[in-house]
């Protein structure tokens, strides 16, 4: 049998609930986008993407799709994934390559092109590492650590391989 009070509880719950469905998305998305740009994730062009332009951010990338044009990541880390085919200048703290680069590669640390990578333009980094396996055809510019900046502008280490 249907009881009148059955028909008081699920008449209120609707409407308290109507309330507070627009209220916490609108509260939930910004904080969410604070905690990314402070928490330093890491984005990700995926293998089926394709980019033409230029690439500035805050936060470190991983690349397995293709891009052309220029990639700044000042004070981050940039991958070329396995996938990754990159036809752009590559500006970071730190590039590691498993894929294929074709332009100039500079970081503020260290560049490492990974037994799967190749690397086609000049490269300029305090470190550079480039394992057995690795394709790399340009120049190597090796620069001193920040801290002697007036130094390595001076006299920088030029090497061809």
């Amino acid at each position: 049998m249907w009881k009148p009070s059955q028909q008081d509880t699920p008449a209120s719950t609707p409407t308290p609930e109507a309330p507070r469905s627009p209220a916490p998305p609108v509260a939930s998305h910004e904080p969410a986008r604070a905690t990314a740009g402070v928490s330093g994730e890491q984005a990700t062009i995926t293998k089926g993407l394709f980019i033409k332009g230029e690439i500035t951010g805050t936060e470190s990338l991983t690349i397995d799709g293709k891009v052309e044009g220029s990639i700044v990541l000042n004070g981050n880390r940039c991958t070329v994934g396995r996938n990754g085919q990159v036809s752009a200048s590559i500006t970071a703290r730190e590039v590691v390559v498993l894929g294929k680069v074709r332009g100039n590669v500079s970081a503020t640390d260290r560049v490492d092109i990974r037994a799967e990578g190749a690397v086609t333009g000049d490269v300029s980094a305090a470190r550079i590492s480039i394992e057995d396996g690795a394709f790399f055809k340009g120049g190597i510019d090796i620069r001193k650590s920040d801290g002697q900046g007036k130094a390595a502008a001076a006299e920088p280490v030029k090497a061809t391989v």
